[in-house]
Order: C-alpha cells, then structure tokens, then sequence
C-alpha cells in the first residue's frame, strides 16, 4: 500500500507575490541569461541599446562609454533625454517610471520610438535592479536634472548618505539646445558572482559593430584606468561591415541590396484604459550586403532594429530562401552544369558572407534574449526584394564578369558534392564516420548512462597513462589526440575525413559531422578539452574549437563543450605540508597576500606546473578530472568564432592584419614568463 506524502500547511497564506523589481532581482537570470561575467556585460548591453535608441529614432548622433576605475559603468548619448516630468497615472517622473516600474517606456507603440532594439521596457529597470546604485543626469528643457537610486529606490546621494524620495532635481541651469541622458551603475555583487568582471572585449566587438549598423553615429570607450579611449565611427555601413568579416580573396560582389515594404499586423494598441486590437501599417527597412569569395564556409549575421539576432529568424529565411532561388535559375540559363545534378543550398551558400539587417515597428522576438525574429511579415518582404534587385544586379553590364565567376564557383562547388558522395557511396564502409568500429585508442567508460559520461581529449599518447590512473572508467573516457589536429578553416571536408585525428573524434563521439551531425547520436553528454595551460596548449584548444564550430556545430549550441582549467601554481605551506593550488599570476599574488596577512608562510620552491604530464595521478584527479573539485569552462558560439578570427588573422591573406596583430602582442608579451 502506498504511503500518502504529506504536505504540511499548505493554504493560500503559504503563497507570495514578488512586487516589482522584486522579482528580478530573487530570478536574476531570467532577464539577463546568468549572474556571470556574461550576465554582468549583458547590463551594459542594455543601457547602451537604449542610447541607441535615440539614434535610431534620428535624435542622436553621439553615444559614450565609461569604464570607470571603481567598477562602474556610465553610458551617455545627447539625444532627446529620458522625460522628467510627471506620468499623469503613476504620478511618478517619467525617470523614476522607466527606471522602477518593468514593462514602462516609449516603445509600445506610441509616439516616443517607431523602431528600437528595446522592446519590452524591462531593460533599464532590470539593470536598475541588480545595481548596488545608479545615477542619472539628463539634459533637457533648459537644464540638468538628476536622481539616484539605491537597489532601485529612487532617491539622492548626498555625500555619500542616501535619502529616499522620487523628486528629480533641477542641479544645473543649461543651453536651451542641450538635450542628453547620462546613465551610471555600480553593478550589485550581492546578486552577480564575486569576482565576475565586464568582457570589455565584448562590448568593444558590440560598440564597433553598432557603428556599421547605424553610419554616421559616434561611439567611444573611455577607460578610466587606462585613460585610453576608443573610438567607433563608420560611414560605410553594412558594405564595410562585410569587407571586416571576410578576409578571403572575393569572387563577386560585395553587392548591396536595400529598400523598404509595407505590411499589415493586427496589434494591441493602448486606448485610455483599454488594450483594443487594430489593423496598422507597417514599414519595414531591409538592408542586406553580400559577397562571395574563394573560402568554402558560409557566413551570416542578421540585425533586428540593430541587435544581433544570433540564430536568425523569419529575415534570414527571406533572404535564403530568395537567394537560392535566384542563383539557381540564374545558373540554369549559363548551361555550366547541363546534367551533372541538381544546384544546392550549399552549393550557392560557399563563400557567401552576407549580412542581414532590418528595421521594423514592434519587432516579435522569441523572448528577451531577441535571438530570433518571428514576424511572419518580415520573409515575404525581404525575399521579394532581394529576388528583384539580386537579378538586376546580375544583368549590371559592369557585374558581369563577377557573376560569371559566382556561376562558374557554384558549379564547381556542385560538381565537388556529386563526387565527394560517389566516393562515399563508394567506400562507405570503410569511411570514418560510417564505420561502426571506435577508434582503437579510445579508452572508453563503462556506464551507458548519457547523462554522466564525459570525453576527455588529451594531448599526446604520453600523458594517457596518467589519465587514465586518475580519470574515474565509469563515466569518463578518454582519446588522445597527436600533436596539433589539422586546421580545418581552408581545408576541404574530404580532407578533414582524411585526417587521422579528425576522423577519429568524430567517430569517438559518434554522431557524424557537417550536414549529417544528429546531436542525438552522441554518445557523451561532455566533451572536455584537456591541454596544457600554455602557447601550444591554446593553440590544440582553438584547433579542436574551431573543428567542432565546422562541422560539429550543435554541440557547441547545446552547451557540451568545455575546456579544463589546470592550476598553474602549487603552493606549499610550511610545517603543515598543506597546499594550495593556484591557477593564474593573479591568483597566485592574491594567495601569497592573504597568507601573509594571515601569518602564515610558504616553501620558496612554490612548483609551477609547464604541463599536465608534470602531475602524477592523484593531482590530476584532484585539479583536473574530479567533478568535485575541477574546474571547467564552456565553451560557447562566442568562442568559436573568436577562435575562427584568429587564425583568419593568423593564416589568412592579408599580411598587414597578422603583422600588425603580432607587434600588439608582443607589445603586451610577459617577459618573464621567458625560461631563458
């Protein structure tokens, strides 16, 4: 007989409702995706869409950044300044509104912003939220006025003394014309994990990317520590934009393709006190760049009202599915092909850089991450365009030449796929990834539970001993892999499969490569990266990285891909024999302080690890394989094409970009991390 649980005093005065910002900040990650470094630069994103906004609404034209040396960020535009007089239902300053109350703003559909990148009124209250303080200045009416907040209390900061209120201050009388809002924030550590810092590295990659977006608008970085500035200002837009993100030799193009549609959308509209539906016009902006060059990968990014939409969405279907249309029938009147088989997405799609870019009223995104577009309008409209212009553009007497080339390219990249898969068909039992056989250095586990096992690609044979002493055989297997995996950025898929390394991976984790990758066959739940913590070691890292961002893709997607952390440092205590392992110069200054501060002291001979075959059994376990106590890091999209841009710079064609990268380094280069 089974036993009823029980459930306590479970009655209706056992529930609670999170007010306001309340919310926000008890579920933190909901609004800004984590309470990391990530969760932390997402903020500035935030406040700096919002000066965008300004900007695209034609009443901005500068935008600036303050790291500030405290850890504070300021965010600053000269647009029309947030409104600071009184909102007739809440009876607050319109600052206090947008800055307390989620869901509050000009972007409803009224008069404030007929296009933005904000669209929800969450961003500034959310940021507000996690903040220890903010402040803010804005220029309008004639003057500056000013209001702080404390964990998002409107009030002042007097000396450093906060006293609650909602009154927005009238400090400084100003030009008539001087219009503008400053946005300051000390991000709230209660809530954001210690130690985590803003990836400046991203917002500089944000910053410049917003100046391409939006041609003509100013934006600079100030860092206050440094006192270095940077500054981002491009009038070549989008076509300038493409010629940055591809390096390789182009066969046609780059073309541009823009204009506008109209459309019709039922929406909720704000009526007094009631939401009642109404059929609206629309406008949409559609802008897209693209070329074609001798590399073999495909590149896009797409932009909604200027925010990136990493995983695409109804424009990007527009745009391909248009695409292929064009130069399929374009390619069938040239007789390149006559009966060698049918034209592919692929086909047309190598070497293809293109961005999307459009504008539209009250966007629908797939939640507020806006990683994908969902109105249904925007792939009519954008694959009509380009079907017309993109045939106009084939028949300029002066691009010719160049779709000739992009038609005799496409052809070859047909006639390539045909043969590849004849020498499939032909040998596929003896292929890599269709052979049933595991490679036979794989060392696997023993548990065929999914949800636990892990690979662990070590560097070289010589270091398998060891892991396999330490690694746990129930859940974790592992490959070593020899020496430096082929670079796979240029290389063929043919070649790729001919590569003993690759082939054996992708064997290994057992759900194929490129278009025919089923992330349901794998047949580990982590792919864990193990390397020594130097140049050599990054360099495996990047290559592995960059071979999964090809042709494994959906496992970086999917979040199962990590790399291990090994310390750098162990330091041993006096007397005790105690140790403490350190895992960067920083840590281990930090450690050596605190120990002093504590009295405490330390062998002079602290034992700097060069690489992970320096640790027996029992430190690789502990540092490095333990669930318990290791350390990894995911890695992510992001990290790919990071990876994939250096060694664009790196083995590239364009001699100034490497040389003037590797003068940079060697500029900043460790001089003591030299051992001779």
């Amino acid at each position: 007989m089974a036993t009823k649980k029980t459930t306590g005093n479970y009655s209706a005065s056992s529930l609670q409702t999170l007010e306001g910002l309340d919310a926000v900040r008890k579920r933190p990650a909901m609004y800004i995706g984590s309470t990391d470094q990530r969760g932390l630069t997402h903020c500035v994103f935030e406040i700096f869409d919002n000066a965008v906004d300004e900007a695209l609404a034609g009443h901005c034209d500068t935008v600036r950044v303050i790291a500030h040396s405290d850890g504070s960020v300021t965010v600053g535009d000269n647009g029309r300044g947030i409104p600071v007089d009184i909102e007739p239902k809440s009876k607050l300053p319109g600052v206090v509104l947008v800055m307390t109350k989620l869901h509050a703003g000009g972007k409803f559909g009224g008069e404030g912003y007929k296009v933005s990148g904000g669209l929800h009124g969450v961003g500034a209250s959310v940021v507000n939220a996690l903040s220890e303080r903010m402040s803010v200045e804005i220029d309008r009416n004639g003057g500056t006025y000013a209001i702080d907040f404390q964990r998002a209390v409107s009030g002042r900061f007097v000396k450093d003394v906060f006293t609650k209120g909602t009154s927005v201050e009238h400090v400084i009388k100003r030009g008539v014309k001087t219009t503008g809002t400053r946005v300051r924030f000390w991000p709230d550590f209660r809530i954001f994990q210690k130690g985590a810092e803003i990836e400046w590295d991203r917002v500089k990659a944000r910053l410049e990317q917003t100046s391409y977006l939006i041609p003509g608008l100013r934006i600079t970085l100030l860092e206050e520590a440094t006192g270095e500035t940077f500054e981002y200002h491009h009038k070549g837009g989008i076509v300038e934009m493409l010629g940055e993100m591809d390096k390789n030799p182009p066969v046609a193009g780059p073309w541009k393709v823009s204009g506008k549609g109209t459309y019709t959308e039922t929406s909720q509209v704000i009526e007094g006190e009631e939401l009642v539906s109404r059929d609206l016009e629309r406008e949409i902006e559609v802008e897209v760049a693209l070329q074609w060059s001798k590399g073999y990968e495909y590149g896009i990014k797409s932009f909604v009202n200027i925010v990136e939409t990493p995983k695409g969405g109804t424009h990007v279907q527009g745009f391909e599915r248009a695409c292929v249309k064009v130069v399929s029938q374009a390619l069938s009147q040239t007789k390149l092909l006559k009966n060698d088989g049918n034209v592919t997405k692929e086909d047309i799609f190598e070497g293809l850089s293109v961005i999307v870019s459009v504008k539209l009223p009250e966007p629908q995104f797939e939640g507020q991450t806006k990683e994908v577009l969902g109105t249904s309008f925007a792939t009519a409209i954008v694959s009509s365009m380009v079907t017309e212009q993109l045939l106009s553009l084939f028949l300029v007497s002066k691009n010719k030449s160049s779709a000739r080339a992009l038609f005799e390219k496409v052809a070859e990249a047909t006639k390539a796929r045909m043969a590849a898969k004849a020498q499939r068909d032909l040998v596929r039992r003896k292929s890599a990834l269709e052979s049933s056989a595991l490679p036979t250095k794989l060392k696997d586990c023993r548990s065929h539970d999914l949800a636990r096992s892990e690979l662990l690609i070590i560097e070289g044979d010589s270091a398998g001993g060891t892991v396999s002493a330490a690694r746990n055989s129930e859940y974790q297997a592992y490959l070593p892999i020899r020496g430096k995996i082929l670079n796979v950025l240029r290389a063929s898929e043919r070649k790729m499969l001919d590569n003993e390394e690759c082939a054996a991976l992708i064997t290994a984790i057992g759900a194929g490569a490129g278009k025919s990758f089923d992330i349901e066959k794998a047949r580990y739940s982590k792919i864990v990266v193990l390397a020594d913590a130097d140049v050599d070691g990054s360099h495996i890292r990047c290559l592995l990285l960059t071979l999964c961002w090809r042709y494994m893709r959906p496992l970086l997607e999917g979040g199962r891909v990590y790399a291990a952390v090994p310390p750098l440092y162990r330091v041993t205590l006096k007397g005790s024999g105690e140790y403490i392992y350190c895992y960067s110069e920083q840590d281990k200054e930090k450690t050596l302080a605190q120990l002093t501060k504590d009295g405490r002291e330390w062998r002079d001979d602290i034992q700097r690890y060069k690489g992970l075959g320096e640790m027996d059994a029992d430190q690789l376990a502990e540092t490095t394989l333990d669930v318990g106590t290791r350390r990894l890091r995911r890695m992510t999209v992001g990290d790919a094409e990071a990876a994939e841009k250096l060694f664009e710079i790196l083995m590239g064609q364009d001699v100034s970009e490497r040389r003037d990268y590797i003068v940079e380094q060697s500029n900043g280069f460790d001089r003591s991390r030299l051992d001779v």
